[in-house]
């Protein structure tokens, strides 16, 4: 027999689909005779019918296998700047249009007015024809203007000049990339402040998350390659420059860091990057291993179906704790065993089937009743002691008015139409037919229904 794992009323001799809500049929277990509180039985027809398949666990020696860490490139911070005025005033001309714009050491930035620096310049032009009797002071002003950045070429024309300049210039003291623009033009600045945020992105940094039980396989300076969905075709070597020695307590991962050379720019901060890491393994070589087809996660639990008979049938939930990613394979650390048979093939099958026994499943961890997001509706409490409310037998007819059998019917119909549209994800056909729907539902009279069984059955 088949069910349907939203419906377990609907039981049909073969597989198809569930006529309420278009779900594709599971096997249905014909009994559990003589198993443990937790272990329950398909039928061998079931088995194959399913495509259910097990394989037996043992170890494995996982030398040459790769090991994939997930990433994101981001701006070398070593190499990283910040442009900032060595003076107070008012942006009066910035030169830097755009973020992402490059500009070379030395390029001019900015033109900044500074009323201090204005007052300085007249100082130093006052200073330089007392330096013969005053050279102290003279020597104390053109420190003062050393300390805003002027240089000894700009200090001497001045002097030599005897004209004060309005507008100083700002140039760039590293080459590299604009990755922020922290100011606008006529913007009034303070000393120290910041203009602009400037990365060389000749190297880039690749980040990538390490579970905590997988540091212990990786070590500064180790190898690595690494791809991205960019470059399909390409491999990129790096090794392994820093793993951050601090734990992230939300994600239970330490950041592990790989400087990798960007002078033909194929990298771009933000962009996703795999690592894969040849040959790495744990102190012990020979480790338990199992398919990744075989586990199912919920989130916070890993758990598989072992076969506890090996001539029958018989299955039963088992929770995990998993290891590292091997290739198609997971290392098992807890709760499997030399020998253990699992499930492989068809896992999603058998764990329905345990749902719909009241079995330990994926999502109902205790077991027990079995919990389809329709309890209480017509045909579904089967735990009622009530004998006037019991609808289990579905077999019994109820004679009701033609009147009302003509508008359920309409209701029936329309809801069939619905399943449809949503089967065939017609988002304009669902919502049509979810409005007629509404609309009939709306016109069934429940005056019609006399007789009180009949009432309280519908």
């Amino acid at each position: 027999m088949w069910t349907c794992s939203m419906h377990p009323q609907i039981m049909q001799p073969e597989p198809g689909d569930c006529p309420i809500c278009g779900m594709e049929l599971i096997p249905a277990d014909g009994g559990s005779d003589g198993l443990l509180a937790d272990q329950f039985q398909l039928t061998e027809n079931a088995m194959a019918l399913a495509n259910i398949q097990t394989t037996v666990v043992g170890k494995g020696n996982v030398d040459g296998n790769t090991i994939k860490l997930s990433g994101k490139i981001a701006e070398n911070e070593e190499a990283n700047a910040v442009q900032v005025s060595f003076f107070s005033g008012r942006i009066e001309r910035l030169n830097v249009s755009f973020t992402g714009e490059e500009v070379r050491k030395g390029q001019l930035l900015a033109t900044i007015y500074s009323p201090e620096l204005y007052a300085a310049q007249q100082e130093l032009i006052t200073a330089a024809s007392l330096k013969e009797s005053q050279p102290a002071l003279y020597k104390a002003v053109r420190n003062k203007l050393k300390l805003w950045k002027l240089s000894e070429n700009q200090i001497n024309q001045i002097e030599e000049t005897g004209k004060v300049k309005e507008n100083f210039p700002v140039y760039a003291t590293v080459s590299g990339t604009v990755i922020e623009k922290l100011v606008e033009q006529g913007d009034y600045i303070k000393q120290g402040q910041p203009l602009l945020k400037i990365a060389n992105l000749n190297t880039v940094w690749g980040n990538f998350d390490v579970y905590e039980n997988q540091i212990d396989r990786f070590k500064k300076g180790q190898e690595v390659l690494i791809t991205t969905n960019a470059y399909p075709n390409k491999e990129f070597k790096g090794k392994v420059d820093f793993i951050d020695p601090v734990l992230n307590t939300k994600t239970r991962t330490v950041t592990l860091r790989v400087v990798l050379n960007n002078k033909d720019d194929v990298f771009k901060p933000g962009m996703f990057v795999t690592a894969n890491i040849d040959g790495v393994t744990s102190n012990n070589d020979q480790v338990l291993t199992i398919p990744a087809s075989a586990v199912l996660w919920t989130g916070e639990r890993s758990v598989v179906y072992l076969k506890t008979n090996p001539d029958q049938p018989v299955f039963e939930m088992r929770e995990i704790k998993l290891g590292n990613q091997i290739g198609n394979d997971y290392e098992v650390l807890e709760g499997l065993f030399v020998g253990n048979e699992i499930v492989t093939n068809g896992t999603f099958t058998v764990d329905a089937a345990a749902q719909l026994q009241g079995k330990k499943s994926m999502m109902n961890k205790e077991g027990g009743k079995v919990m389809t997001g329709h309890e209480g509706h017509l045909g579904l409490d089967n735990y009622s002691s009530n004998e006037e409310n019991d609808h289990t037998n579905m077999n019994e007819r109820l004679e009701v008015s033609a009147k009302f059998q003509k508008q359920l019917k309409a209701v029936f119909n329309d809801y069939i139409s619905l399943k449809d549209a949503l089967v065939k994800e017609d988002s304009k056909s669902t919502s049509a037919s979810a409005t007629t729907l509404l609309k009939n539902l709306g016109k069934v009279d429940m005056k019609l229904l006399s007789d009180n069984e009949a009432h309280n059955h519908w």
